[in-house]
Parts: C-alpha cells; sequence; structure tokens
C-alpha cells in the first residue's frame, strides 16, 4: 500500500503531514510512500530528504490521490475551509484520509467527505489515553502554539519581559496570566518563565494547580464552585452561563493588573466561552496584550477578531490562527511523528487493519463505506445511532 503526502493547499499552511525521517518506519512496515514535488520545502524538508529515505516523488497533486491508497494530510476537507473541497473530487472508495477534519463543524462536510466512500480519520478526536499519547497531533500542535503565543506577545507588549538590573536602575518584569492550562497553557507558561515573566494561570479544573506551580507559575483561585470540571477524556467541560458571570467578575481584577494575557480555553465541539470582556480589556494599561488561541472557535476575548490584530484602547488584541504553522519545521516533525504512530499501530502485513475493536481506531473513524459512522458525531448532529458500525 502506497502512502501519499500532498502539499498542503491551505493559504499559509507550511506544514507537511509526513517528514523525512519517519518514511524510513513506513517503509519498513511495508508501505510505500510517495510525496508530491516540494510538498515539505516550507517547513524545511527538500525533495531529495526524502528521495535519499526512500519516498517517490510525484510531480502533480492529482498524481498523489491517484496512486496513493492512503492520504495524509495536516488539514483535510474540514479543516480546510477555503480550499479543501477541491480534493473531494480526487478522494476514491476504499481510500484512507488521515488528518485534522473539524469533525464536529458542520454536518455538509462530513457529509460530503462520506460521499466520496474513503475511510476517514480525525486526528483531533484521538483519544486522551496513555497509549494514544504519541499519536495525539491536538497535543503537539498546541505545544507549538503555546510556544509561540508567549514569542508574539513578546515582541508585541512595549516592555522587556525578564527583571533586568541596569545602570539606569532596576526593570520590573512583565506580568503575564494564562487562561486555560492545557497543553497549550502548560507550554505558555514555560516559555513566559523562560523569557522571564511572572506567570500566573487560571483553569476551571483545580486538578492543573500542581502542575502551573511546578513550572513556576501562580495558580489563580477563584471562590467559585465547579461542578464536573473536566470529561473522562481530560478536557474541560462547558459550564453554565452563570458560572462564566461569576467567573468574568473574579477575573477581571486579575486581567487589569497583567501585561499579557494569553487564552486557550476550549471546549471540544463547542463555540469557546467569553471570558475575557470588552470591559475588561478597557481596564488593562495602555500597551497591553491579549494573544487569542481560541480564535478559530469564535475567542474567549469578547473583541477577538479571527485572524486579525486589532487595538482596542492602547490594547492589542491578537487572533492569528494556525501558530503551529508559523514553527513549521518542528510541527511537521511532531505530528508527522504522530500519524505515522497511528498508521503503525493499525497496519499488519503491509495492510491497514480497521479494527474497530481498538478505542484508537474506532474514536477516530469518520466516515467509510460512504456513511457517517463515528457515534460521537452522529450524536453531536442529531443523526440516529448506526445498528452496525463497519
Amino acid at each position: 500500500m502506497m502512502v501519499g503526502v500532498p502539499r498542503e493547499s491551505f493559504p499559509g499552511e507550511r506544514r507537511v503531514a509526513i517528514v523525512p525521517a519517519a518514511v524510513t518506519s513506513l517503509i519498513k512496515a511495508g508501505l510505500e510512500v510517495l510525496v508530491e514535488s516540494d510538498a515539505g520545502l516550507e517547513a524545511g524538508y527538500t525533495n531529495s530528504e526524502y528521495d535519499s529515505k526512500g519516498a517517490k516523488i510525484a510531480l502533480s497533486r492529482g498524481d498523489v490521490f491517484a496512486r496513493a491508497d492512503i492520504i495524509a494530510q495536516v488539514l483535510c476537507c474540514g479543516a480546510n475551509d477555503l480550499t479543501g473541497a477541491a480534493d473531494l473530487p480526487l478522494l476514491r472508495r476504499g481510500q484512507f484520509l488521515i488528518g485534522f477534519m473539524r469533525p464536529m463543524g458542520t454536518l455538509e462536510t462530513v457529509q460530503a467527505i462520506a460521499s466520496t466512500g474513503v475511510t476517514s480519520f480525525a486526528v483531533e478526536l484521538m483519544p486522551r489515553t496513555t497509549r494514544a499519547q504519541s499519536m495525539d497531533a491536538l497535543s503537539s500542535m498546541a505545544t507549538a502554539s503555546g510556544y509561540k503565543a508567549v514569542l508574539i506577545a513578546a515582541d508585541t507588549l512595549p516592555r522587556i519581559f525578564p527583571m533586568l538590573t541596569t545602570a539606569a536602575g532596576t526593570i520590573t518584569p512583565a506580568r503575564v496570566l494564562i487562561i486555560g492550562v492545557g497543553v497549550a497553557g502548560l507550554q505558555a507558561i514555560a516559555t513566559a518563565r523562560r523569557l522571564g515573566a511572572v506567570v500566573s494561570a487560571y483553569d476551571v479544573r483545580p486538578a492543573v494547580k500542581e502542575q502551573v506551580q511546578s513550572l513556576g507559575g501562580r495558580f489563580v483561585e477563584l471562590p467559585l464552585e465547579v461542578k464536573d470540571a473536566q470529561d473522562a477524556g481530560g478536557y474541560a467541560k462547558a459550564q453554565d452561563e452563570s458560572f462564566y458571570q461569576r467567573q468574568r467578575e473574579l477575573l477581571g481584577k486579575v486581567i487589569a493588573e497583567s501585561d499579557v494575557v494569553i487564552t486557550t480555553a476550549v471546549v471540544p465541539g463547542k463555540k469557546a466561552p467569553v471570558l475575557v470582556t470588552k470591559e475588561m480589556v478597557t481596564g488593562m494599561a495602555q500597551g497591553s496584550v491579549v494573544v487569542e488561541l481560541a480564535a478559530e472557535r469564535g475567542g474567549n476575548c469578547e473583541l477577538t477578531k479571527s485572524g486579525e490584530k486589532i487595538s482596542v484602547n492602547g490594547v492589542t488584541i491578537i487572533g492569528w490562527v494556525n501558530l503551529a504553522s508559523s514553527v513549521p519545521y518542528h510541527a511537521s516533525q511532531m505530528y508527522s511523528k504522530n500519524v505515522s504512530n497511528f498508521l503503525l499501530n493499525m497496519v499488519k502485513d503491509g495492510k491497514v487493519n480497521v479494527n474497530l475493536q481498538d478505542d484508537i481506531v474506532s474514536s477516530t473513524l469518520v466516515t467509510e463505506g460512504g456513511e457517517i459512522v463515528n457515534s460521537r458525531i452522529r450524536e453531536q448532529f442529531g443523526l440516529p445511532a448506526l445498528a452496525q458500525v463497519g
């Protein structure tokens, strides 16, 4: 079987799904690898590097889709809402598709993918289990995004991050607040601390307090009663509006004292909760910065404009999306490792084995045989349960 790696078509996307280093392990598993010419160039991986590892180079995108049994992408149709639909006519029944798909976005898009007959796997549905940890692409990309968010904030803030003792006196360190302590939040805390800032962090899940403190941050504790803060997979669960209203009231003072606020709070399949209001932004000092990592989901800041950098009352609000793509070399390296491990988990004797008894496979499988077969996705869109899957 052949793994096809097309060049990413989303505007500005610089990552590639499979890097040269992963080709060797895929070939050892009995697979062939076909890479579209220059697919990895913007991430720093040349055709010659792929060739030296045993991959074949295809001159066109159509050739990759026509010859490959398995298509590995970063942003598939769904996650790529601008140009992804152009790939649908290239997909065929029985072909395998792996990548980010945003399967909880719109039913029409998932149905369009299903109608091609492709057997598709959405990497963002990977279960948060120990066995699946090496395949967790969401965590890998969140690591890159959390790191880059702090660098963007430091570059934008008209203050120096670390405390400095100079001939002109002591410069006090910048105060950074991280809202949402998932993987992106933890990486943001670590990066801001490395740059010398004083870091605080808040999350509805009290269990993350120890993780914040282990990175040298201060955990912000609010007198709020939290019910079912996280689901079985470790993700934050949505709370009711009265909870968010009280949360905003209590967070206001902490935000007003911060030079930088980095928001990362998302709930899978739902709009991001608004945690930073217009009034809170108005209360921040001139020159302060808000970096929004939940912009694609509507944003945690009420004023965020997805994909844009704006200024409100002297406060800069950055809602850029796809930050992982801005560090494409290592983002691709991590993503490629995740996808390769996922593939190797399914490949037996050079063939893909869709074993629905494996929770890694059953959780990520979205479409098969022209049907949406994922029970979580069907429930999300109010579709009746299937009598049989597979």
